[in-house]
């Protein structure tokens, strides 16, 4: 329908949503955005201390409104700047009348954001034992699997507007009941009387309605994700070879988990050598040594798309210079692949999961020294390993000190001497552990290995050690996983200064791209880079974080690894940790400069028509166009109806006895009449095909081209008879003279 006339307001900051106010200058304010609602014009009105956000959001609902409700044949105009858009400021006016005294300033979107969370509430109708039952079942943010095709809904907006959800299985009573209790919410609520109860039927919902709830998918949409997963209570998952396909469907899994992927990606291996960039050979790959820092890149697909890991392994011994020098070279590296790379701060010693799994069970850390070339100490010539893991997914050998102290009864060891290999089993170690801790054994010694059991040693491996002394042989009990519930900090300087705030009951809605997030899952902090972050953010974000951790009251591992990620590029062992992740949600998203360019070219107002109450808009004059060419029908009065019923988008609106003032039904529209001969006043069609206005004859209307031309020259562009071509919906002869330079 195009006989609509509202204002859609258009507020928030993490919860955007619009809700219609009273058509008139008075609702508006400086810092929002509104939506001027004419039917075939829609003009978006952005106060100057909007948010980019609310302009987003605004943007895109017009163009919903347009492609969804209109058939894409409605034209948007957008108002950044009054000054800048003569044009569309005309038609405000015409419609709004003219402003008088200044904009108010808007009330603060965080305290918008609250109110609309309070106020939009969903409630449950069923039939239950022969009765039927009126239930509140959930507030905002809402989710579309909450509505219940065989039930109806209501959604109370506060006042602002009722919305009465018919599934399609729901049963008449329950429709009948729904209504009347919706109905009843406007005197029982106190809500002003001409509160609109508007029907939505299953499958057929506007879009005023959709954009109450969190990723609205309609039926046989592809973007976004099909089916959701509660993370609430993560069950502990059995070690077994991991499917990557299982990761990606349960980003749960991955976050619990840890690995991002099986492991199979392909792995590239960068060591700091005077202050720059030294790859390092793939046969010693998983070889890290305590005086050296690395770069590890690792690259897997997704949906066809390579994703990239950028770890960053610092040494004990390693120089501060090193150090900084790898965190220069990993900026480096990021900026080479577009900033996708997900940054992870690793501190020698604890190693993440899926670090350890790239290497392939063959993962050796040496305390000291260097795997460079010129090596300035000489090797030891004792060395003792403690292997740990029992796959290729978690196994690990780290160097301990060459004395018999080190030992653990539950583990496995690998004792290095110029003459034998000793692989030490104590009696707490499983056969698997047994078997990886031979592999390793491979890569630390070219020796012949010599298995040994706890208690069966031989007089060399106790003077190898220095001597055999006490070590610790109690059972090892695994340590019982304690559910640490995750934590969300927004880190921001928007006030002046920086500061961190937690975010409760966080959703993925809450990470705002123009700041720095920080999620602390008790094993790794997780650093989300917003794409508008500036960068004090960044930096002081990194330095907060490593803060955190050194005043946590639990007395946190300062040597956490920290992970950055960047917006649009969320590994699963991050997503995982939101419920309901849209992975598409910022892959698709469009920046607000690139939507307006998507509208096409609306500031011309002459690519515009607009007749309000027998108002002409159009920017160009049209004194040569004959009189009967034009649609002289005006609507109705404001404020006039076809009863007390409005029908929009297929779905029935009821006002409770009386009508809105911004709401009225206009005749259905007849095709033009064909136009009155000109005078044979016919042009060449050269001169008239693709010309701007200033270069058409004079005499020529620039919005009727086609009715220049001869009977002839226009049946062969046409390819039809002009009185054909004037039977035809404006639209469609629009699109035609777009189409043939005649627009």
């Amino acid at each position: 329908m195009y006989n609509i006339r509202r204002l859609l307001h258009v507020k928030g900051k993490k919860h955007v949503t619009a809700t219609e106010v009273e058509l008139s200058w008075n609702s508006f304010n400086r810092g929002d955005v509104f939506l001027l609602d004419m039917g075939k014009v829609i003009v978006q009105w952005n106060g100057p201390e909007s948010n980019k956000s609310e302009r987003i959001r605004a943007c895109s609902l017009a163009q919903s409104i347009r492609d969804d409700e209109r058939g894409g044949r409605a034209q948007i105009g957008i108002v950044d700047n009054e000054q800048d858009s003569p044009d569309l400021m005309q038609i405000m006016n015409a419609v709004l009348g003219s402003r008088t005294g200044e904009l108010k300033a808007a009330t603060p979107d965080e305290k918008a954001d609250e109110q609309q969370k309070a106020n939009v509430r969903l409630y449950h109708v069923f039939e239950k034992d022969g009765d039927l039952v009126i239930q509140e079942i959930a507030t905002k943010p809402l989710t579309q699997d909450l509505l219940q095709h065989q039930d109806c809904h209501i959604l109370d907006q506060g006042g602002v507007k009722i919305f009465v959800w018919r599934g399609k299985a729901s049963s008449p009573e329950e429709k009948k009941a729904a209504f009347s209790r919706a109905v009843g919410f406007i005197q029982a609520k106190g809500y002003p009387a001409t509160t609109n109860v508007e029907v939505m039927n299953d499958g057929a919902e506007s879009t005023i309605f959709k954009q109450l709830f969190q990723n609205w998918r309609d039926v046989g949409e592809t973007q976004g994700i099909g089916k959701t997963y509660n993370i609430g209570k993560i069950a502990k998952v059995e070690q077994k070879k991991f499917d990557v396909n299982e990761l990606y469907a349960h980003p749960e899994l991955a976050a619990e988990q840890r690995m991002v992927d099986d492991a199979s990606g392909k792995v590239e291996v960068w060591r700091i050598e005077n202050l720059e960039l030294k790859e390092v050979e793939p046969k010693t790959f998983g070889r890290f040594y305590g005086g050296d820092c690395y770069l590890v890149l690792y690259t897997y697909m997704k949906a066809g798309k390579p994703n990239y890991f950028l770890y960053m392994w610092l040494g004990r011994h390693a120089s501060q210079d090193e150090i900084t020098a790898c965190a220069f070279h990993a900026v480096e590296l990021d900026r080479k692949y577009q900033d996708q790379p997900v940054q992870i701060r690793v501190t020698m010693g604890k190693e993440p999961k899926h670090f350890q799994a790239i290497f392939k069970g063959k993962m050796i850390i040496y305390e000291g020294g260097t795997s460079r070339t010129e090596k300035t100490e000489p090797e030891p010539p004792i060395r003792l390993f403690q292997v740990r893991g029992t796959d290729e997914f978690n196994t690990k050998a780290t160097e301990v000190p060459a004395r018999a102290a080190s030992l653990n009864s539950n583990d496995v060891f690998v004792l290095k001497t110029d003459l034998v290999c000793y692989l030490w089993c104590g009696k707490g170690c499983s056969g698997d552990e047994r078997e990886m801790a031979k592999n390793v054994a491979d890569v630390i010694s070219k020796q012949d290995k010599q298995t040994v059991l706890e208690g069966q040693e031989p007089a060399e491996f106790w003077v190898a050690l220095g001597g055999k002394v006490p070590y610790s042989s109690d059972k090892r009990f695994e340590e019982s996983v304690v559910r640490y519930k995750p934590r969300l900090f927004e880190c921001s300087n928007q006030t002046g200064r920086f500061i961190m705030t937690e975010v409760v009951d966080f959703a993925q809605s809450d990470l705002d791209e123009d700041d720095v997030m920080l999620l602390d899952t008790w094993e790794e902090l997780f650093l989300w880079i917003g794409r508008s972050a500036n960068d004090y953010e960044k930096q002081e974000s990194l330095t907060s974080a490593k803060e955190y951790l050194k005043s946590h009251p639990a007395g946190r591992d300062q040597a956490t690894p920290i992970v950055t990620v960047k917006q649009g590029h969320e590994p699963p062992t991050f997503t995982g940790w939101f419920n309901a992740w849209d992975s598409h949600k910022w892959s698709s998203d469009l920046s607000y400069e690139d939507m307006k360019k998507n509208l096409g070219d609306v500031s011309a107002i002459s690519q515009i028509n607009v007749d309000l109450q027998n108002t002409n808009l159009n920017k160009s004059s049209t004194p040569a166009a004959p009189q009967n060419y034009r649609n002289a029908t005006p609507p109705p009065p404001m404020g006039t109806t076809n009863g007390n019923q409005q029908y929009s988008n297929g779905n029935l609106a009821q006002t409770n006895g009386s009508v809105p003032q911004n709401q009225y039904t206009e005749p259905a529209p007849t095709p033009a009449p064909a136009p009155a001969n000109n005078g044979e006043q016919w042009f060449d069609k050269t001169l008239l095909l693709n010309k701007t206005t200033e270069e058409l004859p004079d005499g020529v209307d620039p919005s009727k081209k086609e009715f220049y031309l001869s009977d002839e020259d226009f049946a062969k562009i046409m390819g039809m008879p002009k009185a054909n071509f004037y039977q035809l919906p404006k639209w469609k002869q629009q699109n035609m003279k777009k189409q043939h330079g005649l627009f």
